[in-house]
């Protein structure tokens, strides 16, 4: 098999991004693609794949998301804004584009060349005494996050130290799959680690669902941890907050109405890394 495809990556978040109005893929073969694509050292390798394909309803392009995993994903904010790239030089080239995604549509707005806007999905759920506990057993301060409707669900957990914590893979590795699969969890939960610099400055590590591991960053667990430390009052309101993540920073702006969310932005580079043709010969559909 012969497959068109592009690799893009946004803060250290990767993704094989195939052109569906090429490919001709059916769903029922994506999520197996996206598992062999998406496996490191014997394919491609990315933490996602996204299939672009043309719009249902009026948008721009309709995006498939797809974990490494072969599950779907409702949303992914770092995927959304090299998508949104990828809709501006090959489906519509517009400042402002519409991406229609499983959890609803998604505006993008192209800042400068490499440099792309999203609105991630408001919170629905906004949960800020989520009881859970440290690697060490201690009880620590949490917040669950469910992001659009079918909710992206989150966990936002506060660990003191965690700039200085090199190792922070293998601490913390252990506690956040067994977050992710916490059982008051149904559909499990991406685990954002995050320690507040300042008022509006966050480190984060996140621990994906889907992907089964640290990843150097993640765009809607930025956004979830940004709304989750304002309500929680441990970052300050108001004005955008950098988040750095190990990939690369993400500037998230909340905007809030009362004590709900009304908007949530998430701005950050892209990176067009390779095009070409997937000639795996070990890919079968």
């Amino acid at each position: 098999m012969k497959l068109e495809f592009c690799k893009m990556q946004g803060a250290g978040n990767d993704f094989v991004v195939i052109d569906n109005r090429i490919a001709r893929l059916t769903p029922a073969q994506i999520p197996a693609l996206a598992r062999r694509v998406c496996a490191r050292r014997t394919s491609v390798g990315a933490d996602g794949l996204m299939v672009a394909d043309e719009p249902q309803h009026g948008g721009d392009a309709k995006m498939w998301f797809f974990n490494s995993d072969g599950s779907v994903g409702e949303m992914c904010g770092n995927g959304a804004r090299c998508f949104g790239r990828f809709v501006y030089e090959h489906f519509a080239a517009k400042d402002e584009i519409i991406i229609e995604a499983t959890s609803g549509d998604v505006p993008a707005w192209r800042q400068t060349d490499r440099l792309y806007k999203v609105l991630l999905n408001r919170p629905t759920v906004l949960r800020t005494g989520w009881p859970t506990q440290g690697a060490d057993g201690g009880p620590l301060r949490a917040a669950y996050v469910e992001l659009g409707d079918p909710g992206l669900p989150h966990l936002v957990v506060p660990v003191p130290g965690l700039a200085e914590m090199e190792d922070y893979g293998e601490r913390l590795f252990e506690t956040g799959r067994e977050l992710r699969f916490h059982p008051l969890l149904p559909k499990g939960a991406n685990v954002n680690f995050c320690q507040v610099l300042g008022p509006r400055e966050v480190l984060i590590r996140t621990y994906e669902r889907g992907v089964e591991d640290f990843t150097l960053a993640c765009g809607t667990g930025s956004g979830s941890t940004v709304a989750a430390l304002q309500a929680m009052g441990l970052v300050a309101k108001g004005a955008p907050v950098t988040v750095h993540n190990p990939g690369d920073d993400l500037i998230i702006d909340c905007r809030w109405a009362g004590d709900s969310v009304e908007e949530l932005f998430l701005t950050g580079p892209t990176n067009l890394v390779a095009t070409g043709y997937i000639t795996d010969e070990d890919l079968q559909l």
